[in-house]
């Protein structure tokens, strides 16, 4: 029902033309790139650089597979140095994104490398690099273990770890407060991704910080969780979440 569902949305885009707007905002533009093969093909700069870890060479056009992203898992994730960072997603003034498929089986970071041009965003470079030289990679390298190891996530805890949760007998209200790190299977999010990750950088300059943000949002299901960590004495811990 899934595939179904993205599949129609695939051709519903397809044979929608791409409103001039949507250069304005990167995710507006980025949402049909994924999803409209036609404009995916005339948005790449072809040849298309390719660097694979130092290697170079060059995609052609017939060489090119559509490349549908996160839109058929229905989210993506965001990472952040902190919470003012935030706000570049909706900048319009932006000219250079770099969206990041992180593969934790193969310990790589696939870039999709987006310049805007004349007013309009194309894809100019792919490069492929190694995890662990990636600016988030402590970070990363704890989240792949948090991610998949429920014990772990228990022992990543804050003492005590703020959270903002919906209301269960009020929909337009939340709960706010404090739990122990015993209570987090009563608390936590239902969606902690895992596997591969994607993460897109709006030019934000991350540094090998003690504290990450990390968001996941849904496409057109209104899905959002927050997570904020922090490094103390060389360990990231969960301080706070929102979902």
């Amino acid at each position: 029902q899934d595939s179904l569902g993205t599949d129609t949305l695939e051709t519903l885009l397809e044979e929608t033309a791409v409103p001039k707007a949507a250069d304005g905002l990167f995710d507006d533009f980025f949402f049909n790139f994924a999803a409209n093969r036609k404009l995916q093909l005339s948005r790449i700069a072809f040849p298309l650089p390719l660097n694979t870890f130092g290697t170079l060479s060059t995609i052609s056009k017939e060489q090119w597979k559509p490349e549908h992203f996160f839109m058929r898992q229905g989210y993506y994730t965001l990472i952040f140095d902190n919470k003012a960072q935030i706000k570049l997603v909706k900048d319009t003034t932006i000219s250079h994104v770099v969206v990041e498929k992180i593969f934790f089986k193969i310990k790589t970071v696939q870039q999709f490398v987006f310049d805007r041009k004349n007013g309009e965003w194309m894809l100019t470079a792919i490069e492929y690099k190694p995890i662990f030289r990636n600016m988030n990679a402590s970070f990363l390298k704890f989240y792949e273990k948090f991610s998949r190891d429920s014990l772990f996530q228990i022992n990543s805890m804050a003492e005590e770890v703020k959270f903002t949760t919906p209301d269960p007998d009020d929909d337009f209200s939340s709960i706010i407060g404090n739990m122990m790190p015993e209570q987090w299977p009563d608390f936590k999010p239902g969606l902690i991704p895992t596997g591969t990750l994607y993460n897109i950088s709006y030019g934000q300059k991350y540094s090998e910080s003690t504290r990450k943000v990390f968001m996941v949002r849904g496409i057109a299901n209104g899905l959002e969780i927050e997570m904020v960590f922090r490094r103390r004495s060389g360990k990231w811990l969960l301080t706070e979440f929102s979902c």
